[in-house]
């Protein structure tokens, strides 16, 4: 069907509700918006289907839910052994219609006979990848836009590992959602009927508990916050999102005395009203944060995301200052921490292995070399963490530590195979303590890090181009750089390239030099001859292009200038082809 034949279906067939249809009668005449709604299903990228609420197949509404659960629905009962008796959790976050998108999932799987557990109320991500695992279902789903803009919402799967699907599973499901040709033809059942008869169950507080639970259990030096949580103040915002219920909580149970949440945003709002976005990469977000920290004499603020699966710190440095640190930065003080303490106290484990993305700071693999720790690095996505978890742990004979990625995710232990802003939090906290008890702040560990290791600096500039034309001039400008293939920009020259769409290393000459690792992903990686290095590759979840920037050097000021070198040529040539 055409754009304008799949509108004039959803505008007059009744199997779309009223106040759907009268929304499409208020586009009528507008061709260009009547064709970015329609020109194309929702697909899945890094991090499921994700878009703009509204009516239509390429938005989030009821019907893409409907669609989306049905094929789910579908390759669970073909894939996954008693997925039906076994059944699916399903939870969501505080945005706009995100209990009305889970309830939807809920009835669809439960006309396909699968048993639902359907959380009670908003909860964060991983505690979703942890009730899969603990619950033994067969799998699960969650509604998030993450940290996206208001106008977004989403929908991500999990396997029965508790992990979002890898590439193989996810193309399984693609092609059973894609085989729904009608999408009138997806039924649901009725929300009491559904209740009587057992196939929706609500969960709650059980699960809150054990997940809780099991997230302590990470901790490595638990006396220390039990024994120093008065003794420095933390901030604390969930940026209205999810985080607030858990973080508060788990703050408090290590022994947490002073963390003082920033008011305006401590309950759910789906408008995030107080930012211009929910995202703790960007430094807006703490704004109140930082005033509240000014106020209570804070030593460092943590701000999770809607969902509260990320997490970003802001602390204060040898002048006072409060700086944000980079997801890079945060995440390279966690392994530090986390390697430094199991190997001083005897439980480093000698099989162990860390995760890192092709896009994450090289500082990482540094760390995990001195502590002679394996590191395993993966395609940007946190689905491609708990494929290796599955991989070298369930089914090989490794033993995984930790895992991140340079956009503010982090994993430490196997109680969820998703990021966690809950551990991340309850570790950073412990940190402090830790720090607290030698004599020093978050600041000067990151210090430390850098005189031990040297000095790594990493980047990233992006580029927002929405809708089809946007979609169009990211494909473009992916398609010219592969065809240009450069072997220098400016004055720098390329090593080697890594095209992970074709699968192939090529040599500073062009030359394939061998085959790549990595499953089939819309990724170009250049290694310079002076030892940076930038990645271009578009988002999975958001209408961006996104290029990665790294450098490092044993002089600060010297990396410094490699990196700002590197940025200067490599945006001259992407910015021409955009």
């Amino acid at each position: 069907m055409t754009s304008k034949e799949k509108y004039l279906l959803w505008s007059t067939d009744d199997y779309f509700d009223s106040s759907t249809r009268e929304e499409l009668l208020d586009i009528s005449g507008d061709k260009a918006e009547i064709e970015d709604r329609f020109y194309k299903n929702l697909e899945f990228g890094t991090g499921g289907m994700r878009g703009v609420i509204g009516a239509g197949t390429n938005r989030m509404n009821v019907y893409t839910v409907r669609r989306a659960s049905q094929g789910c629905a579908d390759y669970f009962l073909k894939n996954v052994a008693d997925a039906a008796k076994r059944g699916i959790a399903i939870a969501y976050d505080c945005r706009f219609k995100s209990d009305e998108f889970a309830l939807e999932a809920a009835r669809v799987f439960a006309h396909n006979g699968i048993k639902v557990y359907l959380f009670e109320s908003l909860r964060p991500t991983p505690e979703l990848s942890f009730a899969v695992r603990h619950l033994k279902a067969a799998g699960g789903v969650v509604v998030t836009a993450s940290h996206n803009p208001p106008k977004y919402n989403g929908y991500k799967v999990y396997g029965d590992d508790g992990g979002q699907f890898p590439p193989d599973e996810s193309d399984k499901a693609i092609r059973d959602i894609n085989a729904i040709k009608d999408i009138t033809s997806v039924k649901s059942m009725d929300r009491d009927e559904a209740f009587k008869k057992g196939l929706i169950e609500i969960i709650g507080k059980e699960i809150d508990d054990k997940y809780i639970e099991a997230v302590k259990l990470q901790r490595i030096h638990p006396e220390i916050t039990e024994k120093l949580g008065g003794k420095f103040n933390l901030v604390y915002t969930p940026l209205h999102g999810t985080g607030y219920v858990p973080v508060t909580r788990i703050l408090k149970e290590i022994g947490l005395k002073n963390v003082f949440v920033v008011p305006e945003q401590a309950l759910p709002d789906p408008a995030f009203s107080t930012v211009k976005s929910p995202n703790p990469e960007d430094r807006e977000a703490f704004k109140l944060a930082i005033e509240l920290a000014k106020k209570k004499d804070a030593d460092l603020i943590i701000a999770t995301d809607p969902d509260a699966d990320r997490a970003g710190l802001v602390v204060r440095n040898d002048k006072g200052e409060y700086i944000a640190l980079s997801g890079n930065q945060t995440g390279c003080l966690l392994l530090e921490y986390v390697l430094s303490q199991k190997h001083e106290g005897g439980t480093l484990p000698s099989n162990g292995f860390i995760t890192t993305s092709i896009v994450t700071t090289n500082l990482a693999a540094a760390i995990a070399k001195y502590y002679n720790v394996t590191a395993v690095e993966v395609l940007t996505g946190f689905k491609f963490v708990g494929e290796k978890i599955r991989d070298l742990e369930d089914n090989g004979n490794m033993k995984f530590i930790a895992g991140f990625e340079e956009s503010y995710g982090y994993l430490v232990g196997t109680h969820a195979r998703d990021k966690d802003a809950v551990v991340t939090s309850m570790l950073i906290a412990e940190m402090a303590a830790y720090l607290y008890s030698k004599g020093m702040s978050v600041y000067d560990a990151l210090q430390a890090i850098y005189q031990k290791y040297g000095y790594y600096i990493d980047g990233i500039k992006s580029f927002t181009l929405e809708g089809k034309t946007g979609q169009e001039k990211i494909a473009a400008a992916m398609e010219k750089m592969r065809a240009r293939m450069p072997l220098s920009f400016g004055p720098l020259k390329v090593s080697g390239i890594s095209d992970m769409q074709a699968g192939y290393r090529y040599d500073g000459m062009g030359e394939i030099t061998g085959n790549l690792g990595f499953d089939v992903s819309n990724v170009l990686y250049f290694d310079m001859e002076d030892g940076s290095w930038f990645c271009i590759r578009p988002s999975g979840t958001e209408p961006k292009i996104k290029i990665y920037f790294g450098a490092s050097d044993a002089i600060k000021d010297s990396a410094a200038q490699k990196m700002e070198n590197l940025k200067e040529q490599v945006l001259k040539v992407v910015g021409s082809m955009l």
